[in-house]
This record gives C-alpha cells, sequence and structure tokens, in this order.
C-alpha cells in the first residue's frame, strides 16, 4: 500500500501521537465515520505501513540513567565480518538501537545503561571485546529536548 492519502496520513500521524487511541476517537479526529476508519487502520496493518504498537518506557522508572550513542567501525568490509559482528550486537541488551550507515565507520548504536558504570562495563567488556571491532567513538547523551520515538 504506497498510495497513502491525505487522510491516511491523519491517521498515522494520531496513532503515532497514541497507540492506544479509541477507534470512536481516532475516528473522530481524522474526521471519518467509525467503520470507515476501522477499515483503514486494518488496511494500513495488512499491508505493513503500520508494524506494531509499542509503549514508551520511562527509562528514570526502568533504570535507565545514562544514554549514549557510539559509531563502531569494523576491521575488514566484509559481509562475514557485518554478520558476526549484528549478531553479537543482537545479544547485548544495552543495545537499543544498531544501525549500519555510510561514512568512516559501518555502525550506530543507541545504547542505554543503568549508569556511567554500567555503560564502561558494556563499553570495555562486551563492545572492546569483539574481534571485528577496530574503532569506538562515544556521544554521550546530555539531554534529549525532542524525542519521538515509541
Amino acid at each position: 500500500m504506497s498510495d497513502l492519502d491525505a487522510t491516511d496520513g491523519r491517521i498515522l500521524r494520531e496513532l503515532s501521537r497514541d497507540g492506544r487511541i479509541s477507534n470512536l476517537a481516532l475516528a473522530e479526529r481524522v474526521g471519518l465515520s467509525p467503520s470507515a476508519c476501522l477499515r483503514r487502520v486494518a488496511a494500513l496493518e495488512k499491508s505493513g505501513v503500520i508494524r506494531g504498537y509499542r509503549a514508551v518506557l520511562s527509562p528514570e522508572k526502568t533504570g535507565i540513567g545514562f544514554t549514549a550513542y557510539v559509531t563502531v567501525g569494523l576491521n575488514a568490509h566484509t559481509k562475514s565480518m557485518q554478520e558476526a559482528f549484528e549478531r553479537a550486537i543482537a545479544r547485548a541488551p544495552e543495545v537499543r538501537e544498531c544501525h549500519n550507515i555510510t561514512g568512516n565507520v559501518e555502525y550506530l548504536l543507541r545504547i542505554e545503561a543503568a549508569d556511567l558504570a554500567a555503560f564502561k562495563h558494556f563499553h570495555t567488556e562486551v563492545l572492546g571485546t569483539l574481534p571485528q571491532v577496530n574503532a569506538i567513538t562515544s556521544y554521550v547523551v546530555m539531554g534529549s529536548p525532542k524525542d519521538d520515538r515509541a
């Protein structure tokens, strides 16, 4: 379903803001009848435009007091090297996002940890011990004035 119209866009914006909104309230906000709205949402889900719904968690209340973005350069630019790195990263609960990127390094990671000591442990004992890793650069998040991730 690549032919999204303006109504689909309004539905997606509202669901992005509140994935738990009732169909009745959603229909009212986007100017549809409840049955038409429900059909459109079902079609968006079936087509894969809507891949799922998530809870937005409070980092402070879940024990996350430290966030960093980390770039990782690999020793070699081979498919097997990337696959091995990605398998290792998939097992690390501190890694909340892993993106294969362009530029001077291969990966950008978003790391969440309880505190600086927990991050240092991950950096040194997990990431730093992977044989594929050649370079690590960390960027500590000091604040997030805008974060629309769900």
